[in-house]
């Protein structure tokens, strides 16, 4: 019975031992290399395609951050300008009561 243990053991580690050699002779060839070149390539395209798209996404959040802080600047100026206004039309008022 331990004379069979000690050779599945064997049998597993030769098996091992086999498979890990031809799968780093596969793994050298030309063939590997080639796909391996060809990955490589498809994920630098793929880097770049996704610079482009980050850096327009960016271009295009820096825009509206510009828009937005004019539309805040315009509103700003609107909202001095009608309580200066406001603030004269009162001062008129309380002139016209005094006067009274």
């Amino acid at each position: 019975m331990m004379d069979i243990f000690r050779l599945k053991k064997l049998g597993i580690f030769a098996g091992g031992v086999l498979f890990g050699t031809a799968g780093i002779k596969i793994l050298s060839s030309k063939d590997a290399k080639k796909v391996y070149t060809n990955c490589t390539a498809a994920v630098l395209r793929a880097k770049e395609c996704i610079l482009k798209t980050a850096t327009t996404v960016q271009e295009n959040a820096e825009d509206i951050l510009a828009e937005a802080q004019q539309i805040n600047d315009e509103r700003a100026a609107q909202e001095a300008a009608n309580v200066e206004e406001s603030a004269e039309v009162n001062a008129g008022a309380d002139v016209l009561k005094e006067v009274e």
